[in-house]
């Protein structure tokens, strides 16, 4: 077996210094930090068995006075662990405070493996440092170790490995995590009241259709030269027929929806889907403009920390999701390494707004192509903000016009029928 030299730091501090067997160089760093040990070095000796010499003592045994590892390794589970996302948002936020403050990567994975209250962020953290001792690169481990964090956070954090500036890109993902679990949860609140206004307007309309309309219409009949408004007349067919043949409906419905959903998940469609989502109303300018956001920012950030211009719109296209923006940069892209300028080559796309192009070009002409960027960021991080607060608040009157656009309805033709009723008991 393989002899491994190693010079290392205990929990306490002091240097240890001593040999290992192992079968390879991931199991020694195992050992080692099983036994609570953080290598400075770790080498594989050429003698076959360990050779203690002057000064150097030899790796012992785990033993009640030495120091403990922050994670016990048994209760770590197997496989992919999944996070909540609030642990996603602590998780990114406390890696790039620490990254921010100058710790290294795996030191800082280390300090949150040993924080007691972080739940399964501990396990996480754990099996993350493991594969990044071990040669991975850390976006790489994110994927591996649990699918919450999603392909565009992986994606980023590649982006922030190979610019230099990955706390920097942490830092703008958990504000970005962050703002949207806040909109999450004031869309939540938000939506309360119609949820409540929908239900009783549907409970309202059952109540029509079922009860009183049928009444209404028996009266109607038995009534001397009664006759039933066209609208009622149209209304009980309808419902009538919902009441006979809902079931087909139903697993019409459900078929349409598993076809949709069949479409949709299908790679040679999803192209298509992600154009449509585009011209969305309401939705499409907002998608658009989140788009517009990551991107400057990435690029922003990739460009300033000294990244070619050609390799920093790569890696944001591989953080981009949407697959019909991710060919316009595939576009893009290409024209910039023809040696066309930025700017000109997304004029020629035609896939973006003025004022986005007049921005980078502004940036391109100064020289200051990151500021740029930046800026260009925040104008429509502003621009995002309005979209939403825009839809958030067409969200009360729209649902309210429509049930008592519906409910007013029903009672209208309610109250002319018993008018009518009332004019040929008269006569």
């Amino acid at each position: 077996m393989p002899v491994f030299s190693y010079k290392a730091l205990s929990s306490n501090g002091n240097v240890s210094i001593g040999e290992i067997d192992a079968t390879d160089r991931p199991e020694a760093l195992r050992l080692l930090d099983k036994r609570g040990l953080q290598p400075v070095s770790l080498k594989e000796s050429t003698m076959a068995a360990p050779v203690p010499s002057a000064g150097k003592n030899k790796a012992k045994a785990p033993s009640a006075e030495a120091p403990k590892a922050g994670t016990d390794v048994e209760e770590i589970p197997a496989g992919p662990v999944k996070l909540k996302r609030a642990d996603v948002v602590m998780f990114t936020e406390e890696l790039s405070d620490m990254l921010g403050a100058g710790l290294q990567l795996e030191p800082a994975l280390k300090a949150m493996e040993n924080r007691q209250e972080l739940g399964n962020l501990k396990a996480v953290s754990y099996k993350i440092r493991q594969e990044v001792r071990d040669g991975m690169n850390f976006s790489a481990a994110l994927k591996r170790v649990s699918p919450s964090f999603g392909p565009l956070y992986c994606s980023l954090a590649a982006a922030g490995e190979a610019s230099g500036a990955l706390d920097t890109i942490l830092k703008r993902q958990a504000h970005y995590l962050k703002t949207l679990q806040e909109l999450q949860s004031k869309l939540i609140l938000a939506m309360i009241y119609p949820a409540f206004l929908v239900c009783a307007g549907i409970g309202v309309s059952i109540i029509f259709v079922t009860t009183l309309i049928p009444q209404l219409t028996e009266l109607m009949k038995s009534t001397p030269g009664g006759k039933l408004p066209l609208p009622i007349r149209m209304m009980t067919a309808v419902t009538h027929h919902f009441g006979e043949f809902w079931y087909v409906y139903l697993i019409l419905l459900a078929a349409a929806g598993l076809f949709f959903k069949a479409w949709k998940d299908n790679d040679a469609n999803k192209p298509a889907w992600d154009r449509m989502k585009l011209k969305m109303p309401l939705a499409g300018p907002v998608i658009a403009s989140r788009f517009y956001v990551q991107f400057l920012e990435t690029m922003s950030n990739l460009v300033g920390n000294g990244l070619p211009l050609l390799r920093a719109l790569e890696l944001s296209r591989d953080a981009t999701q949407n697959l019909a923006l991710r060919s316009e940069l595939d576009r893009v892209i290409e024209q910039v390494g023809d040696g066309r300028a930025f700017s000109r080559a997304l004029i020629r796309t035609g896939a973006f707004p003025a004022l986005f192009v007049d921005m980078i070009s502004v940036g391109e002409q100064t020289g200051k192509l990151d500021l740029s960027l930046r800026r260009a960021a925040e104008r429509y991080d502003k621009e995002l903000n309005k979209d939403l607060q825009r839809i958030m608040a067409l969200i009360m009157p729209t649902i309210l016009i429509i049930m008592a656009g519906l409910i007013g309805t029903m009672a209208y033709l309610m109250v002319s029928a018993i008018f009518q009723t009332i004019s040929n008991l008269g006569a």
